[in-house]
């Protein structure tokens, strides 16, 4: 590995530590997909949520962030639209657009774009800030999931509040403390920290 490869540029993510190419850029979007894909299938029902908790919030979190903005949205579209268009690789072996977690799917999207764009900034440096950028980008998820999960039940937004988003509380906090020590970890260990 080159030194120009392996000392990023200001305003860098861990991708960019791969040497520049268009087939790095198309495997680390389909591998970011894979990803989530595979994350959602660690899956837990939660009693009286069509919602099950799982990996794949996380996986979209950390994809949006060890990418960047626009292949973590890309990363995540090309999730969305296969699960959609029916592979069975969202959470529990779902599959199609007529879930009611769907909005969080949509959520995550946008969430993956953001902490990207917050990772370009130094987002990913530092415990405090991976902290923020996790629980910024759960929020998002929740911001879009909760209130679609209210109209595609039927569900009042109080009660699609307790069924989709109280219960994953604590889940999310452990997410951000397993991002808190990774992210900054991994920069640590390649040496660069801004």
């Amino acid at each position: 590995m080159s030194t120009a490869s392996a000392t990023p540029r200001p305003g860098a993510v861990l991708a960019d530590l791969l040497p520049a190419s268009r087939t790095r850029d198309i495997a680390l979007v389909v591998g970011g997909a894979a990803l989530t894909g595979i994350a959602a299938q660690l899956a837990v029902p939660v009693p009286g949520s069509p919602v099950p908790v799982s990996g794949q919030t996380f996986a979209a979190l950390l994809v949006g962030t060890a990418l960047g903005a626009r292949r973590g949205f890309l990363s995540l579209a090309l999730y969305a639209v296969v699960g959609m268009a029916g592979m069975p690789w969202f959470a529990e072996g779902q599959s199609g657009w007529s879930m009611p977690s769907v909005g969080y799917i949509l959520g995550m999207l946008l969430a993956a774009t953001v902490v990207g764009a917050l990772a370009r900034r130094g987002a990913d440096r530092s415990m405090a800030r991976t902290a923020g950028s996790m629980v910024l980008g759960s929020a998002i998820i929740y911001a879009v999931g909760v209130p679609y999960l209210a109209l595609a039940t039927g569900m009042t937004f109080s009660q699609a509040v307790a069924a989709g988003l109280t219960p994953f509380l604590i889940g999310d906090a452990l997410k951000a403390a397993l991002a808190m020590g990774a992210l900054p970890t991994a920069w640590k260990l390649l040496g660069r920290r801004d």
